[in-house]
């Protein structure tokens, strides 16, 4: 199998795909323990918002014990992610074989400018929970495995440039939840989106 800067194109994984957030393998008691949590846990968020509820408020509504929760989440950073999963495994699957120019075929900068275009919607819609997996605890947010994908992706489009690897967490930079947040209510979310097709374009 070959690369190009349009990304992985067709064969066996590749790196990239090696990096997709895999679904939970697990006992049935547990995947429906799991199910009842997270289901719980997007009930209480969306009514509440993220920040007014506690882990004790989801074990609850969940009917699972507090221990069992924390043993399988860790904290709530780990719930926001979990429940960011099967939305990540989406723009994933987009990037990897839906058509272009999110998908491959298209040139990398207009992939790459697609691709900033398809994470600013997603954030915007899940920004709360987003902000939580990244902030809960220091560093969380460069520990997820979707952010070693999206500057996988990115890195491979940016492949002719100089370091790859660091303007790809470069362009990754403005599009942490908690710098969105902050700066939304300011520039609106046009001056956000107009703000990082021009960086996509400066850095092809």
């Amino acid at each position: 199998m070959t690369h190009d800067s349009n990304g992985p194109q067709s064969g066996s994984a590749t790196p990239l795909e090696l990096l997709r957030t895999p679904p939970p393998k697990e006992r049935a008691d547990a995947a429906r323990n799991r199910a009842a949590v997270l289901e719980a846990a997007g009930r209480l968020f969306a009514e509440h918002g993220v920040e007014a509820v506690s882990m004790d408020q989801v074990a609850a509504a969940a009917g699972v014990g507090k221990g069992t929760l924390f043993r399988r989440f860790g904290d709530k950073s780990g719930l926001a992610a979990a429940l960011l999963d099967a939305r990540e495994r989406v723009l994933q699957e987009a990037v990897l074989q839906g058509p272009p120019p999110l998908g491959p075929g298209a040139p990398a900068g207009e992939r790459l400018t697609a691709f900033l275009d398809a994470y600013l919607d997603y954030l915007l819609e899940h920004l709360a929970l987003v902000r939580m997996s990244e902030t809960a605890t220091p560093g969380a947010r460069y520990r997820i495995g979707a952010y070693r994908f999206w500057h996988r992706h990115l890195a491979i489009l940016l492949t002719a440039t100089p370091d790859p690897d660091h303007t790809a967490h470069a362009l990754l930079a403005p599009l942490a939840a908690d710098h969105v947040a902050a700066l939304l209510p300011e520039l609106g979310e046009q001056r956000m989106r107009d703000g990082l097709r021009r960086l996509a374009r400066a850095a092809m």
